[in-house]
């Protein structure tokens, strides 16, 4: 990483400070200002975080002028058509794709891992049945660090790689218990015999007076799925983990936070808020009247799931989800269903209208992804939780790296302060 060019800050009245500039493998050069602070005295501004690098990060780089998305380096879309969730997984973490005799051991691991403590049945009782599915998570995730806790030595190679493991394992497990404790059934145990994907399609699904036979449309479709949500940079969620884990906090705990603030309506219900619009919408015949009031300002009603923030082009893995729906609305003869047959009329036209088109207001991967998971029967309220599902391998790759890191001390934000300047406490009449 070259450090050769210099930046340098002028203030007036004081002698110039110069700055490492850092340039990355792909993307944006980042100016160095760890020492900003000790050497004027002052600290950088910056809401959002919009302009500055929280971190060094080898794992996943998104080029939102082209559309792109890496993970280690690979295309998003040759990973999602040649391989599957635990080799992609397995990539996250471990820096390469597994070899068969890696891929067959990982999964023998994770497969091992997947049921959870009987004990942990009795934490869903303590929630109401009409609980959201999310904040019931965010409880027995952070609640698996009272069963496991060794997983607060992360000094032990092998126990960190387990835990790591433990917890790509359980996520599908809890979260089908969460579902199964909302509509009155009891959990479903994962089996052996059964892929990741189909195993939590199973779990949700799955009664046990009737066999269940995944199909391979639907279970090849949801594999992709999680995929597509296996990482993404920097997001909030994501920098969560980093920020959690920066206090030593086991890892149980920094997936926990990690859910709590996936499940705000702007990150992780984008999908839930993009079935409610359609609801709103309700047919074909109103597509007309709602793309105009969408381009008129100060109109209440919002067309959500089009555009998004980190991509100035199509996102990638809309593209990709897109053609998921396709194939699976054809498995399941739905392409004449009210609902979908109205997703599809509005994703015709943000494709070729010349505002949305001017103004790169493509659907996006929440757009396709609340389609499909209604389409293989997931309810609204468990989008979230599928996304965190997916997520966690993500997570814990970041987790690790973080760890790792040479440079990694506790996050510790600075701020502008605009209260009231200090002041004394009236004293008594």
């Amino acid at each position: 990483m070259s450090t050769e060019r210099k930046a340098t800050l002028t203030i007036t009245g004081e002698s110039p400070v110069h700055f490492p500039i850092l340039s990355p493998t792909h993307g944006n050069d980042c100016v160095d200002i760890r020492a900003l602070g000790g050497n004027t005295d002052r600290f950088g501004y910056d809401a959002g975080f919009e302009s500055t690098a929280s971190c060094k990060s080898s794992i996943t780089f998104i080029d939102g002028a082209r559309g792109e998305l890496l993970y280690r380096g690979y295309p998003i879309g040759q990973l999602s058509e040649r391989c599957d969730f635990l080799e992609v997984a397995y990539l996250l973490k471990n820096g390469e794709l597994p070899t068969t005799a890696q891929r067959a051991g990982f999964e023998s691991t994770i497969r091992k891992n997947a049921p959870v403590h009987d004990q942990m049945v009795k934490f869903y009782q303590g929630f109401r049945r009409d609980a959201h599915p999310m904040p019931v998570m965010v409880g027995v995730v952070g609640a698996l660090s009272a069963f496991h806790r060794e997983a607060a030595d992360f000094s032990d190679v092998e126990q960190r790689s387990l835990t790591i493991h433990r917890i790509i394992a359980k996520m599908p497990t809890l979260a089908a218990m969460a579902y199964k404790y909302t509509v009155g059934q009891p959990p479903v145990s994962p089996r052996t015999d059964l892929s990741y994907a189909a195993n939590f399609l199973y779990m949700m699904f799955g009664v046990p007076a009737e066999e269940y036979r995944p199909n391979p449309v639907l279970e090849r479709a949801f594999d992709r799925l999680l995929t597509l949500h296996a990482d993404h940079a920097q997001d909030a969620s994501t920098s969560t983990v980093r920020m959690a884990g920066s206090s030593g906090a086991n890892p149980f705990a920094c997936i926990s936070a990690a859910i709590a603030c996936l499940s705000g309506p702007v990150h992780g219900g984008a999908s839930e808020a993009c079935l409610a619009m359609l609801d709103e919408v309700g047919d074909v015949s109103r597509v007309a009247e709602i793309i105009s009031r969408s381009r008129v300002e100060g109109d209440r009603f919002k067309l959500t799931g089009f555009g998004l923030y980190v991509y100035r082009n199509f996102d990638p893995r809309a593209k990709l989800m897109r053609k998921l729906c396709t194939d699976v609305l054809t498995e399941l003869g739905l392409e004449n269903d009210r609902l979908f047959k109205l997703a599809i009329a509005l994703d015709k036209i943000a494709l070729e209208d010349p505002y949305f088109v001017q103004n790169k207001l493509y659907p996006n991967i929440d757009f396709y992804s609340g389609i499909l998971q209604k389409a293989l029967g997931i309810p609204a309220s468990m989008f979230a939780c599928i996304v965190a599902v997916a997520r966690t391998a993500g997570w814990m790759a970041q987790w690790e790296e973080m760890r790792a890191d040479p440079e990694y001390k506790i996050a510790r934000p600075r701020q502008l302060y605009t209260g009231v300047a200090k002041r004394n406490v009236p004293s008594p009449a």
